[in-house]
């Protein structure tokens, strides 16, 4: 029974005990307004004519004198009543005597008021207990079993992690089929731990393996065994492994594990802190005297590194597969399989997407298309384009253009040329990534946006191709200085500046790419863990030593800036051609910038086929500064 249909009883039984009530007290009121008088009274008022009217049943008699008072009285057997009272011109109405109720159904008659309110009582307690709330229910166990019919996922759904894909096959192939495993003596596994950046996939294989299994699948969050009440979660923990015994085999699902399996000793409340005391209980039951046989565990976690050590031995997690963003592959796998979904032209290479979105998850791809799919319908088309999808995924970047922003000619003039340094610089750096397109339209938080697209995944940062994107980064700075002079540069340059030297003191201090310091790592601080909270003790390096990487820092910033100026006053008309073509068309990619140096105008009809010959020449998207396992950011902005 739905909450709609338990609201429309509700009210109907709240109308029915209304009425009754009103209906008791009606004739009460009534009884007690009716007199009653002797029949010898009666007969005296009927002689001197004062009855107006009587009703009578059986030897009951009731009826209205002429002042309007009510009485009733009882009548013995006096056949001559009725000749008398016609005689004194009396309105006489008479009933037939009522069969004798049953004393039972009287009872039940009498008592239904009370017995309405009682359950009506009761009704409201058990709502207000619900949801987990209830007075004598804090220690069950919140574990959902999912029984999906509509909207099952199954291991077709899931794309890009096929390695993960086949670890957990397995633990499904053995749930089906234990004897295949068991008749060479291997052992069910106990758990799998998911662990993976956010939006890889993992609740989303856990919902694959509900649909792959033909056991019972419990979910639950590692946050419904907290409570405020101590003891609760324990209690909670061994009720979900009473009901996983009931029903073994079955799998049970905890998201999130890492809110209820942090290091011991970390908290404030000692041994007696609730978190530690439901993590205790959850590592007995996994792995304790009496082992749980045909419960298998599957968590999920981003972050593993602030587990308990016994929570991911062998023998509780036996497996720990790890999901990673996807590569260009498993990236045009999620893509087909979210494409699906919508009406596509078809002229959409799916691999070409793919080739523009490294280091994008599972669940940024979803919404790269979803948000395609909104733009088109905020067009009125009928199918998505490839426009759209480029649109969208400026949009995942970025955020939306905003167009409606106020931008003065002077500030107009200073983006273009900032970005026109961008692209000249990168297009003259060899090891630079190829540009893809350079806009002068702001979006989110950038003014201006310069973004070069790399040829293929990168799992490396290498030390020639680090100098060559310090040099693109420093083009839209020096580009304001050879244009406008020293005192109007701007303040645009804060994230070029700020990115160049992050990477440059990495590749001395942490990648060992300076000569002078070595192969060594270089850490400015030593830190301690006290009660679970990160504490810097002490300065680990000399200053001789902190001095030294400074001055190598800006070494190889200087070093770039003195390589970008000189590409940049070497190609100084270049620079005009492609500021000018920002200001006059706002948004250019590698094939218009190249156009316009050769003095062939853009033109805008072909802008998509375009965008999509761009993606065929260059495979990948925009690279982040901490390298392609991250989610790429721009660039160059400003």
């Amino acid at each position: 029974m739905n909450n709609f249909t338990k609201n429309i009883a509700l009210w109907v039984i709240i109308g029915i005990l209304l009425i009754t009530l009103f209906n008791l007290f009606d004739n009460s009121a009534k009884k007690n307004s009716i007199k009653e008088v002797p029949f010898s009274d009666f007969i005296a008022e009927v002689d001197a004519g004062n009855v107006n009217s009587v009703n009578i049943r059986g030897n009951n008699v009731e009826g209205f004198f002429e002042n309007g008072l009510a009485f009733s009285t009882y009548a013995p057997n006096y056949p001559e009543l009725v000749d008398k009272l016609n005689t004194s011109g009396v309105k006489i109405t008479a009933e037939p005597n009522e069969r004798g109720m049953h004393p039972i159904l009287s009872i039940l008659i009498s008592w239904f008021p009370m017995l309405l309110l009682i359950g009506v009582w009761i009704f409201f307690m058990r709502q207000m207990q619900s949801g987990g709330g209830k007075a004598m229910g804090f220690g069950k166990s919140k574990a959902k079993l999912l029984a999906e019919t509509l909207g099952k996922i199954t291991f077709k759904d899931v794309a890009g992690i096929d390695e993960a894909k086949q670890e957990l096959e397995e633990v499904v192939d053995f749930l089906k089929d234990p004897q295949k495993f068991s008749k060479l003596g291997g052992k069910i596994p106990r758990g799998a731990l998911l662990i993976g950046p956010p939006g890889t996939g993992k609740t989303l294989l856990a919902r694959a393996i509900a649909g792959e299994a033909k056991v019972p699948f419990f979910s639950i969050s590692g946050s419904d065994f907290v409570e405020m009440f101590v003891g609760v979660g324990a209690s909670r923990v061994r009720d979900m492994f009473d009901q996983g015994k009931k029903n073994a085999p079955c799998i049970i699902f905890i998201d999130e594990i890492d809110a209820v399996g942090r290091h011991r000793g970390a908290g404030l409340g000692g041994g007696n802190d609730e978190r530690e005391q439901t993590l205790n209980q959850l590592l007995v039951e996994m792995d304790g005297f009496e082992t749980n046989e045909g419960v298998i565990i599957i968590a999920a976690t981003n972050r593993p590194d602030v587990l308990d050590p016994a929570l991911m031995r062998p023998g509780r997690f036996d497996r720990q597969v790890y999901i990673s963003n996807p590569d260009i592959v498993g990236r045009e796998q999620i893509l087909k399989v979210h494409m699906k979904k919508i009406k596509m032209a078809k002229n959409i290479n799916p691999r070409n997407i793919a080739r523009g979105t490294p280091g994008f998850s599972g669940a940024d791809l979803a919404n790269l298309v979803n948000e395609a799919a909104l733009l088109a319908a905020r067009k009125n088309l009928r199918m998505v384009t490839n426009e759209e999808f480029e649109e969208a995924k400026d949009k995942v970047y970025l955020g939306a253009e905003r167009r409606s922003k106020v931008i003065t000619e002077e500030d107009k003039k200073l983006t273009a040329y900032h970005e026109a340094g961008h692209a000249i610089a990168g297009i003259n750096s060899p090891k630079c990534d190829p540009l893809h397109k350079v806009t002068i339209i702001p979006r989110g938080r950038a003014g201006g946006v310069t973004w070069f697209l790399p040829e293929h995944d990168k799992d490396y940062r290498r030390m020639d191709e680090l100098k060559d994107e310090m040099v693109m980064a420093l083009g839209g700075r020096i580009a304001e200085e050879l244009i406008f002079g020293k005192d109007k540069i701007s303040s645009g340059a804060q994230s070029d500046i700020k990115g160049i030297t992050q990477n440059a003191r990495r590749m001395v201090t942490q990648w060992g790419m300076s000569e002078k310091l070595g192969t060594l790592l270089y850490d400015s601080n030593s830190e301690e863990v006290f009660l679970g909270h990160s504490v810097t003790q002490s300065k680990n390096l000399s200053d001789s030593t902190a001095e030294n990487i400074d001055k190598e820092v800006k070494s190889l910033i200087d070093e770039a800036t003195m390589k970008c100026n000189k590409i940049l006053k070497d190609n100084i008309k270049e620079l005009h051609i492609v500021a000018k073509g920002l200001i006059e068309y706002e948004t250019l990619t590698l094939k218009e910038v190249k156009d316009l140096i050769k003095g062939v105008p853009p033109s805008r009809d072909n802008f998509d086929s375009d965008n999509q010959d761009n993606s065929d020449e260059s495979e990948g998207t925009i690279p982040s500064n901490t390298g392609s396992k991250l989610k790429p950011e721009p660039q160059a902005n400003i």
